[in-house]
């Protein structure tokens, strides 16, 4: 129907990204979820539905290039166009000192944090260029870690920090096209990966502390935000963190 949008989210069965696929549902968009496991996309799925939006569940791999293909074709046969992609699947390895870390667990990491944000990207640009009107978003999903590291996170820092890299060459690739890329680097959202938080973590020099955390809600509404700009503009870059979290500081 003319003036309703499209948006596709990965890593939608949990955590930020089920919040951001259901504060898209809330603000009128009809949301594509991805994701390794079907049963909590079709979950999120219902939840879209009862809000009146069109869902569309889809297991995907995103760091299988035939699986991200195939994605991308159910998504354009159920929606025929994609208004934004939240490039949000993400992996983390172990916290153990780099020269224990295995290939394997370093592999596994820079497949879905950084291959797969690209083949996400690759087959939205692709969709965005032909359709019409031309043109969309696309929007990262980076974090803290792409400014600073914590100890003993080198896959996952490395992969973050290349998704910045990634971010600004698709905002500057895509601007012929009417496609425009930001990125969002969350702070201790309260997920079930960041739960530890709430425990104790280890810092910079050392010692174990609980840190603040936010609710993943409002992540949701910092996407919407971004993916409500007109296209004549872009969020290149936000930081959203828990205002007391020991990020901004030496320590």
């Amino acid at each position: 129907m003319a003036g309703d949008k499209f948006a596709l989210v990965t890593g939608a069965g949990r955590g930020i990204g089920r919040a951001a696929a259901l504060a898209l549902a809330r603000a009128g968009w009809h949301v594509a979820l991805a994701g390794r496991s079907l049963e909590p996309l079709a979950a999120v799925g219902r939840e879209i539905e009862a809000l009146g939006r069109r869902a569309l569940a889809h297991p995907c791999d995103v760091a299988d290039p035939v699986a991200v293909r195939a994605l991308f074709a159910a998504l354009e046969r159920e929606f025929g166009r994609l208004d934004l992609l939240f490039n949000n699947a993400g992996a983390g390895a172990p916290a153990v000192p780099l020269d224990e870390l295995t290939y394997e667990q370093w592999k596994a990491v820079v497949d879905v944090n950084l291959t797969g944000a690209f083949l996400c990207a690759q087959g939205a640009i692709r969709l965005m260029k032909r359709q019409s009107p031309r043109g969309g978003r696309i929007v990262n999903n980076g974090s803290i870690s792409a400014h600073a590291p914590r100890p003993m996170s080198a896959p996952y820092t490395a992969s973050k920090h290349a998704i910045t890299g990634l971010t600004k060459s698709i905002a500057l690739d895509g601007r012929a096209f009417d496609i425009a890329c930001g990125q969002i680097d969350i702070g201790n959202a309260l997920t079930e990966m960041a739960f530890k938080m709430t425990k104790g973590v280890v810092q910079a020099d050392g010692r174990i502390a609980v840190e603040p955390t936010i609710d993943p809600g409002e992540v949701g509404d910092a996407i919407v935000h971004m993916a409500s700009l007109p296209l004549s503009a872009n969020i290149l870059s936000m930081t959203l963190m828990a205002t007391k979290m020991p990020f901004v500081g030496r320590g």
